[in-house]
């Protein structure tokens, strides 16, 4: 085998073993999604998970403790028993409470 062949038999091996990886991997995510779900008003300030409401843009931007329009995840079943301050409940919804300022 000449080194010209040597060099694509190698790329296509690697190339075959990145994608048996990534296909792991995708496998090893939907199952943790499947365990999880979104709570909205369970984050404390900076750690909600990503695509939170008004005042914020993704991951870690919520301003407020608990606030209403970001979301966590949280394992599954457990959004609506989280023990929080101040009576404060989680939910599987957007809350219109602890919301920053206009």
């Amino acid at each position: 085998m000449n080194d010209h062949a040597k060099r694509m038999t190698g790329l296509a091996i690697g190339c075959a073993f990145a994608a048996a990886l990534g296909l792991v991997a995708s496998n090893q995510n939907a199952g943790a999604a499947d365990e999880t779900e979104k709570c909205f008003g369970v984050a404390k300030a900076g750690e909600n998970d990503c695509a939170a409401g008004k005042g914020t843009s993704c991951a870690g931007t919520s301003k407020i403790d608990y606030q209403g329009n970001s979301w966590k995840l949280v394992p599954k079943g457990t959004c609506l028993t989280l023990e929080l301050p101040d009576g404060r409940k989680g939910s599987p919804d957007p809350l219109d409470r602890d919301l920053p300022p206009a």
